[in-house]
């Protein structure tokens, strides 16, 4: 399908700088930008490929100011990046979408499917399982027993939720997550490690997406919350009766200990770790890779390394760090001088 810059512009309130009967049928980035294309400028670091981009029309916040003629016509809207990801939301519910139960797909005689939705070849639905409306199970995805799933949700293929688990509305779940494995709870004994019975489940609020290969365990007992609006990249973990507030972000590779209850809006790099029972205020911010090894009380806070500190005495410290080598050598200076004047006072 084609549109022209005068219906983009009316659909995201946007005005048209250049030719409003430009035509675009496919997206790009900027600096791969061919005729027929649209795409986007929200970060100044890439102001200069809108001087050479052969893309025809090009999303730019209202208050850019160009300091090259631009050859592509421009869109100014409030937030380049929020319409970039509303055209991009269009574009994918264009697509056709599949629809009907794959005669391979194996559904228990007690499991309940609601309307409009799609079951995978090999998926398999368990006894007392309840799927809501328009939602899609690709293949090999495991429901298990007395699982039930939210209208509108998106699992790809090869998810596995396990026994009881609770899934919200308009949740996606990426290839190869699992919802709902034990925690990890072992008592030493004499003998060894006696597992602790996981008898818990796994709660996933609405609007939450979890990136592929992300593992959240089920709680010991109780339920491992998961709040609405939560965003879990790749390869993140998340364990036994850990609560992961509204709204908060984690990038790929992050690590969340047992008990841990996350506040609202944080944010975490990726490779962060957390250690277990902590406590994180609500809008912290932690840099990648950093080790946070206890609670955080203050709201706000932003924090990195390893253990985590408030980021301002981190690069001091971090300045600090890289000068050791000369410091160290003026200590060593220091140190024979004092030892001189020593062995001239004695004297």
């Amino acid at each position: 399908m084609e549109f022209t810059a005068l219906q983009i512009a009316q659909y995201l309130n946007g005005t048209i700088e250049g030719n409003e009967n430009a035509t675009v049928n496919t997206f790009a980035k900027i600096e791969e930008g061919q005729a027929g294309a649209l795409t986007f400028l929200a970060n100044s670091k890439y102001e200069h490929y809108l001087y050479s981009t052969e893309a025809s029309i090009v999303l730019v916040n209202q208050d850019f100011k160009p300091s090259q003629p631009t050859k592509a016509t421009l869109i100014r809207v409030d937030n380049a990046y929020e319409c970039i990801a509303k055209l991009l939301t269009l574009y994918e519910q264009t697509k056709q979408q599949k629809t009907g139960i794959h005669p391979l797909a194996c559904i228990a005689p007690t499991a309940t499917i609601g309307e409009n939705c799609y079951i995978g070849p090999f998926a398999y639905i368990d006894e007392h399982a309840t799927i809501g409306n328009n939602c899609k199970i690709h293949a090999n995805c495991v429901v298990g027993e007395n699982v039930t799933v939210g209208n509108d949700c998106l699992i790809y293929p090869n998810v596995t939720i396990y026994h009881d688990c609770k899934i919200g509305q308009r949740v996606t779940l990426h290839a190869g997550v699992v919802i709902g494995a034990d925690g990890f709870g072992f008592a030493p004994t004499a003998n060894g490690y006696e597992k602790i019975p996981q008898i818990g489940i796994v709660t996933i609020e609405d609007n939450v997406e979890i990136g592929a290969n992300t593992c959240i365990d089920r709680s010991t007992m109780g339920t491992t919350l998961i709040k609405q609006g939560v965003k879990l990249d790749n390869m993140v973990q998340i364990g036994h009766n850990v609560v992961v507030g509204e709204n908060t972000v984690m990038s790929a590779q992050c690590g969340v200990a047992g008990s841990t209850k996350i506040g609202q809006w944080c944010m975490f790099g990726g490779q962060v770790g957390v250690a277990g029972h902590a406590t994180i205020a609500d809008r912290t911010n932690s840099g990648a890779k950093a080790g946070i090894a206890g609670s955080i009380v203050k709201s706000g806070e932003t924090v990195i390394g390893v253990p985590a500190i408030d980021v301002r005495k981190f690069s001091r410290s971090n300045a600090v760090f890289r000068n050791l080598p000369e410091m160290y050598k003026d200590l060593y200076n220091m140190k024979k001088e004092l030892e001189e004047l020593k062995k001239q006072l004695n004297n």
